[in-house]
């Protein structure tokens, strides 16, 4: 039985928590996740043989704002790309970036690097979303731009997905098909989850 309808009703529902939680936290909870995520970026990064190439993402909406990580990261050398939408129901492919750079605006509201910016395959995947449990489940937007994405870079080679979220966005189940990608990682303003 298809998990879809019960994914569309907690899409709806986790958007109110999301944004709600964004509006009462703020700079706070970026702050909170930033000191996670640095502690996390040495523990994945660990994994990787070389410095590994990180895909970060523009916030839309209420999701949590990476930009100063972003900032942050680039400031003692880590290469970033962001993801650009290439056709619908495709993969994301990632370009590089550097947060002085300018971008272009894409599909469904993002921003992305300009199409001069050269393709990476990143190592390291920031992954927004709406709901996630600790088994490393989440529900996005509903497109399946991720799991296609992580699906194409898990068979290509080693590949760390790392959830960003608040932690109100945390629920019991989250419903999954077998086409779900897990997330390894799951960042919050209050803890950083590695998903066993």
């Amino acid at each position: 039985m298809s998990v879809i309808p019960f994914k569309q009703t907690l899409r709806s529902k986790a958007k109110s928590v999301r944004d709600e939680a964004a509006a009462a936290l703020g700079d706070d909870g970026v702050r909170g996740f930033f000191e996670h995520l640095l502690q996390t970026w040495t523990l994945a990064a660990a994994d990787f043989p070389e410095e590994p190439i990180l895909a970060g993402y523009w916030p839309m909406a209420s999701e949590m704002d990476v930009r100063p990580a972003l900032v942050a990261l680039d400031r003692i050398g880590v290469l970033l790309t962001l993801p650009e939408v290439s056709a619908k129901e495709r993969p994301l492919r990632f370009r590089a970036w550097r947060p002085d750079e300018a971008l272009v605006e894409g599909d469904h509201g993002t921003f992305h690097p300009m199409k001069e910016a050269p393709l990476m395959r990143p190592d390291i995947v920031m992954v927004p979303l709406l709901a996630f449990d600790r088994k490393g489940y989440r529900v996005g937007w509903g497109g399946g731009y991720y799991d296609r994405t992580l699906e194409l870079l898990r068979k290509t080679g080693k590949c760390t997905a790392i959830g960003v979220a608040y932690s109100a966005q945390e629920v019991d189940e989250v419903p999954a098909d077998a086409y779900d990608q897990r997330l390894d990682w799951i960042i919050t303003e209050q803890e950083a989850i590695e998903i066993q």
